[in-house]
């Protein structure tokens, strides 16, 4: 003991000595390389798929726009692959993938973001046990099964209320909004739930009632989950083919109605492809390549809202 009675400390014994402490093996470095190795090579083989895919579509597409024009491709207003001489205007079967589209988001949005409310929020155990099942078996349902729904059960009620057959945009906008609620739904109560519990305490803690901390603090503060959920789910709606193929009516011009057949660029490729051969076929992959390109603009999209609203927060 020092003066003071306070204790000098003995130094640490040496890892070597101690019985229960092992120097890392070099088998374990060995595996661990191995491991870091093959996720690299897991997530380079997602890129290459992208690029063959991209490839393999721009090498097969590119020379109608060389033949035609890329403006005139994309205005044109009149598909006739096989008349004399032949004319490959896609513009028609662009405005009804964004029309659908758009009317698919504006009634299923607001139900999708409201089921994500009820079962982050409002539902107790027992009722989300129930629900939250039955939203992800929607999102398992082919898209052939809402077709065949939507062909023998929405459209004879369509067409009894319209005097109509049923097929256009009404059909599509409906059948597309029940597709994306599975979606944009999920994606929402994960970023509900992903808002820190400090927030709704401090919310009660100020006398807010229960709605008013949903829309004014938690809505809010998830608005970038939202905004990148509802943008996936336009994703999800413009790239649907064989639901909306069994309702749209399928023919290539611009609809005129709520009740008008008209056509979009997937179902165009799925209807055409069978027989197509030559610049036809090539106009096809065109059409393909232009999808492509709006789908890499929504996920831009969704990186660009994301960095543009996390920077704010």
């Amino acid at each position: 003991m020092t003066p003071g009675n306070v204790p000098i400390p003995r130094p640490a014994p040496h890892i070597a000595e101690s019985p229960n402490i092992k120097l890392t093996s070099r088998s374990t470095y060995l595996k661990e390389r191995f491991l870091r190795y093959l996720f690299a090579a897991a997530a380079l083989v997602a890129v290459l798929g992208v690029l063959l895919i991209f490839f393999f579509v721009g090498i097969r597409g590119w020379p109608i726009f060389q033949k035609v024009g890329v403006w005139d491709f994309l205005t044109g207003m009149v598909w006739a692959p096989t008349a004399t001489p032949p004319q490959y205007g896609i513009f028609p079967m662009l405005f009804g993938s964004f029309v659908v589209m758009a009317g698919a988001l504006v009634l299923g949005a607001p139900l999708a973001i409201g089921t994500a409310i009820f079962l982050s929020e409002i539902a107790s155990p027992k009722v989300r046990s129930v629900v939250r099942p039955a939203v992800e078996l929607l999102a398992g349902v082919p898209s052939v099964v809402f077709g065949f729904f939507g062909l023998l059960v929405l459209r004879p009620f369509l067409a009894a209320g319209s005097g109509t057959l049923g097929l256009g945009l009404m059909a599509g906008w409906l059948i597309l909004a029940i597709m994306v609620v599975p979606t944009i739904a999920t994606l929402t109560e994960d970023a509900l739930d992903s808002v820190s519990g400090g927030v709704r305490e401090a919310s009660y803690a100020m006398g807010a009632t229960t709605w008013q901390t949903i829309y004014k603090v938690l809505v809010p503060s998830a608005r970038v989950g939202i905004i990148d959920a509802i943008i996936l789910g336009m994703g999800r709606a413009i790239g649907e083919t064989m639901a909306v193929l069994m309702v749209i009516g399928n023919a290539p011009v611009i609809p005129k109605g709520l009740f008008a057949p008209f056509s979009t660029i997937t179902t165009q490729i799925v209807i055409d492809m069978s027989y197509a051969t030559g610049d036809h076929r090539t106009a096809l992959f065109g059409m393909a390549i232009v999808l492509f390109a709006i789908s890499m603009l929504f996920v831009a999209a969704v990186r660009l809202v994301s960095r543009l609203f996390g920077a704010e927060d």
